[in-house]
């Protein structure tokens, strides 16, 4: 057993710095590079692109980087860990082992963690009374059934310790916990026992501070100001101990900084309630972690609490709702608010004169109320503008009814106020609205599946 394995997260979400991984394998030592790519929207997007092309529907770019790096894993034995895999993760696997046999290497292990994908089940189950209620409102899953475009449950780390003992160099997953990246080489290095909760939740915190890439190590930090050298920002690493305690830091050398008041800002993020942060491997008791400074950039975590996992999954699910569209026309001193609520106020009324029904029609001053609503403060900026934006956005079923609000906003530059100084992007043409739907699956009823392929 080792006394200390390095984490590295190397990407916090799907379009994050792609030069981030690469540094966290080049400019020192890891064991593991973790990179997470998937939010709920993105598994919908990539959907979407499966259905255009079966080839598709994971991160290319996250192919990319693997091949880059592929001399590195061998030289430097770390393990790379992602769900880049998307709606596709054996495609995703395909494309780095086709890479790796074009580049001559070999003795490559990559894997694949399959199961995840509930799409083509979700009648069987559904006639089998598993519902899927969603979580907020308890609608069964049937009233939008025709409507999904993906579903997949949240996987934890055991496919990806499996696959870790299996010996593989790459893991490729789909829709895996972002904690559960980094919990699983703690389980696999350490020896731990799935049901030892309190390393379990010890391990998830760790994969929580992770997640999020440079958002623990200075970046999107309060105090941002404070923070050096953020244009070559380090990202965070994890180096763990078997008892459980681990010191979060980052490469000597890079900018950003890791501090408590980083750390603990990410340790907020997307919690819920702090007693109960609820993962497919344990839940977490946020309230019981303990955080102190170690040293420059370094802050050692430790005394986490967990309780036993729950019996079901989380499904994050998608569904067709609708359209939307947005434009901005950009207004100039004098009046710069008057008029641009005046010009939301005319183009109101003239698609309520097409007889036009929004769900939803939203006029924003942007510099003015699109972020803070207090009339007071408002009214004190108003005068002192000298420019303003004006976003406004529809959404709706009718699509034709989107696509006539395209064609209306753009008449306002010469049929509505003076001073029209910017119209971006041309008219704007409706774009699909994706829906999100939470709903919980009994684990027996998720069979995942390892695949190794060796190069």
């Amino acid at each position: 057993m080792k006394d200390t394995i390095r984490i590295a997260s190397g990407q916090g979400f799907w379009g994050d710095l792609q030069r981030a991984p690469i540094d966290q394998a080049r400019n020192g030592p890891i064991d593991y590079l973790v990179m997470d790519y998937l939010a709920e929207v993105t598994m919908s997007i990539m959907q979407k692109q499966k259905l255009r092309n079966p080839e598709m529907g994971y991160a290319r770019d996250y192919v990319d980087v693997v091949t880059e790096l592929l001399p590195d894993i061998k030289e430097k034995g770390f393990t790379i860990i992602s769900n880049a895999g998307g709606v596709n993760p054996t495609g995703c696997a395909d494309a780095i082992v086709r890479n790796a046999r074009k580049r001559g290497v070999t003795g490559l292990k990559v894997a694949v963690v399959t199961g995840d994908d509930l799409l083509n089940q979700l009648d069987d189950l559904l006639a089998d009374g598993i519902e899927m209620k969603h979580m907020e409102t308890g609608e069964p899953m049937s009233t939008v059934r025709d409507r999904l475009v993906s579903a997949n449950a949240y996987l934890g780390a055991e496919p990806i310790v499996e696959a870790l003992r299996l010996g593989a160099d790459v893991v490729v997953t789909g829709r895996t916990t972002d904690t559960g990246l980094t919990l699983a080489p703690m389980i696999h290095e350490f020896g731990w026992s799935i049901d030892d909760w309190d390393k379990m939740a010890a391990g998830t915190v760790a994969g929580h501070i992770l997640e999020c890439g440079a958002q623990s190590s200075g970046g999107n930090f309060t105090d941002w100001d404070t923070v050096p050298n953020m244009a070559e920002i380090g990202f965070p690493i994890v180096e763990a101990h078997p008892d459980g305690t681990f010191t979060v830091t980052k490469h000597e050398g890079t900018g950003g900084l890791v501090s408590v008041g980083t750390v603990s800002e990410q340790l907020l993020y997307e919690i819920g309630d702090p007693k109960d942060y609820i993962t497919p491997d344990c839940i977490a008791d946020f309230t019981s972690i303990h955080i102190e400074n170690e040293g420059k950039d370094r802050v050692r975590v430790h005394g986490i609490a967990g309780e036993p996992k729950t019996e079901f999954y989380k499904v994050s699910a998608a569904y067709a709702d609708g359209w939307k569209a947005t434009s901005t026309l950009v207004y100039a001193w004098p009046d710069a608010a008057k008029k641009a609520r005046a010009a939301a106020d005319i183009l109101k009324t003239r698609l309520d004169n097409l007889g036009l029904e929004f769900e939803e029609y939203r006029a924003e001053l942007i510099g003015l109320n699109a972020l803070c609503e207090d009339p007071q403060a408002r009214a004190a900026k108003e005068a002192d503008l000298d420019e303003v934006m004006l976003r406004v956005s529809v959404r709706g079923q009718d699509k034709e009814a989107i696509a006539q609000f395209g064609r209306e906003i753009a008449p306002l530059i010469l049929t509505g106020p003076s001073a029209v100084t910017g119209f971006a992007g041309g008219r704007p043409r409706p774009s699909e609205v994706i829906a999100y739907w939470p709903a919980l699956i009994p684990k027996d009823r998720v069979r995942t599946k390892v695949t190794v392929v060796e190069v």
